[in-house]
């Protein structure tokens, strides 16, 4: 049940998770690599307790590992920190957090300064413990960011175990070079507990064109294990960003076909902290509309 979920971490909610990701690509070539990593699940309301009580690790202040609420979602200027921007890009999607709600992120810290998470999740639940929906919020290496809502998958009646969330949506956003804009993500979240378990797919309507999964086991939110972490998976941010760029490397080689970020901007919708491409393209479909005399003045 989520209630025995959610407790299962103690004092906190907030831990590690020490992960393997997994990608798997089937078209146009045949490509798959692995690798480890670890994650930080935080809880929201915990941030403050826990980045006082461990010696490495702060909240918007400079150390070894940060965690930086301006590093996510950006909502609007009425939202002061990422609790209140997720609350308020939630209530754009009709979905309520209530104020008593829990919500547990696992994602990427900082390491010495340096950010890059190439997705983020976002676990929302009400504080009797039952699920509310899930968010994705994925990052590409523009500096763009795209939020997706994942609401809870309907479970059969007696089921046990941790709650799942999926959706199947457009993409509608730039990640990588190799794969077209017109795919679909699809989202495959459980409840994170002893284990975490994420699948996101790319797909069309009638086939997978890749599978991604990130599957991990709680480790406590500790200095002594941050500390064994660290060593095991030195550089955990920059370890990502290399390995990206080096994946990247092999399906060029294979001559998988490349997309231009600049060639599509019309069909990427909803991205926050656009990139000048983007800018340039709207800029250049807005211009010619309007008046001389208002032009002049622009």
């Amino acid at each position: 049940m989520a209630t025995a979920e959610i407790s299962s971490a103690s004092p906190g909610r907030s831990c590690l998770y020490e992960c393997r990701v997994m990608h798997q690509r089937f078209i146009p070539r045949s490509h798959r690599f692995e690798y480890g990593i670890f994650m930080l699940a935080v809880d929201l309301a915990e941030l403050p307790a826990v980045a006082q009580r461990l010696r490495f690790f702060s909240h918007n202040r400079r150390n070894a590992y940060e965690f930086r609420d301006s590093d996510h979602l950006v909502a609007g200027a009425d939202a002061p920190d990422l609790r209140s921007q997720l609350s308020l890009w939630l209530g754009r999607q009709n979905v309520v957090l209530p104020t008593d709600a829990r919500v547990l992120l696992v994602t990427l810290p900082r390491v010495f300064g340096y950010i890059f998470a190439p997705v983020s999740f976002y676990f929302c639940h009400r504080a009797d413990g039952t699920p509310l929906c899930a968010v994705a919020e994925v990052q590409n290496t523009f500096g763009e960011l795209k939020p997706y809502l994942i609401p809870v998958r309907a479970t059969s009646p007696g089921a046990t175990g941790p709650e799942s969330f999926r959706v199947v949506v457009p993409k509608e956003y730039y990640v990588s070079p190799f794969s077209d804009l017109e795919l679909n993500f699809d989202f495959q979240l459980r409840t994170p507990g002893e284990q975490l378990v994420i699948t996101v797919n790319d797909v069309t309507a009638d086939q997978t064109v890749l599978i991604s999964t990130l599957t991990g086991k709680r480790r406590p939110l500790t200095d002594r294990e941050l500390a064994r972490l660290t060593l095991k998976y030195p550089l955990v941010t920059l370890r990502v960003i290399t390995l990206i760029h080096w994946q990247a490397l092999k399906l060029w080689w294979k001559r998988v076909p490349w997309h231009a970020k600049a060639a599509q901007s019309e069909k990427q919708l909803g991205v926050y902290r656009p990139h000048a491409s983007l800018k340039q393209a709207r800029t250049a479909v807005i211009a010619p509309t309007l008046p001389p005399a208002e032009s002049h003045h622009s």
